[in-house]
């Protein structure tokens, strides 16, 4: 049993690093989505639930290049271009505010009205699960079945424990798009894998979820 496990996660292994290398060689000139001043190409949306007249002032705030969500206010900023077939790298580290605990996500994918959350793929970026994928609203993937969260079946669990940075250092999440397929690397570390997305397009999303959170270097590298 143990032995089938090992070969199991080295062809996992393996896998994912052929795809890596083959969309390295496929890859394009990198795009900075986060020019590190302001919102550009970027529309921010609280919970539409909370029927807020205007978004509040400090939902996103901007210091040294650095794009920081506070997460009081549940919410959301989104690409306002749709995007499909791209390796996505960001770097992203937890501040001290925390108003419910520390969760946020990339949201890959977005398609539909403004909502928490829209239907999408999550790439997880709470704290001690980063890298865990997520079926948002009902949209449709499949995964390791050994990695699917029994208990809601809409969760596929990352590869690896302790891949974080201590809370306050800078992380480096990198996800690839490519066709049907989505993969994730933490830190270096390839860590989860799903295929047969229902789409291969959509807008991208931050979640402002309950805790402080900063984003930096935010690029997109578009792959052939």
């Amino acid at each position: 049993m143990v032995r089938s496990r090992v070969v199991g996660v080295l062809l996992f292994g393996l896998g994912m690093l052929g795809m890596t290398l083959s969309t390295v060689q496929a890859a394009e000139k990198p795009i900075a989505l986060f020019n590190g001043k302001d919102l550009t190409g970027w529309r921010t949306y609280p919970d539409p639930k909370l029927k807020l007249a205007k978004v509040p002032e400090n939902f996103v705030q901007i210091r040294d290049g650095v794009m920081i969500l506070p997460g009081e206010t549940m919410g959301a900023i989104e690409t306002i271009d749709e995007y499909s077939n791209y390796t996505l790298r960001l770097e992203y580290r937890w501040g001290e505010k925390i108003t419910k605990s520390r969760n946020s996500g990339i949201l890959l994918h977005v398609s539909g009205p403004d909502a928490v959350w829209p239907r999408s793929i999550e790439a997880q970026v709470a704290a001690g699960k980063a890298g865990d994928l997520w079926a948002v609203s009902g949209y449709q993937l499949e995964g390791e079945l050994s990695r699917k969260d029994p208990k809601t079946g809409r969760r596929y669990f990352r590869s690896e424990n302790d891949i974080e940075k201590p809370i306050g250092e800078w992380n480096v999440y990198e996800i690839t798009c490519k066709n049907q397929t989505i993969t994730l690397t933490v830190n270096g570390k390839l860590v989860n894998q799903a295929t047969k997305l229902e789409s291969n397009r959509g807008k991208i999303l931050l979640q402002s979820e309950g805790a402080e959170i900063h984003f930096r270097n935010i690029q997109l590298t578009p792959l052939r």
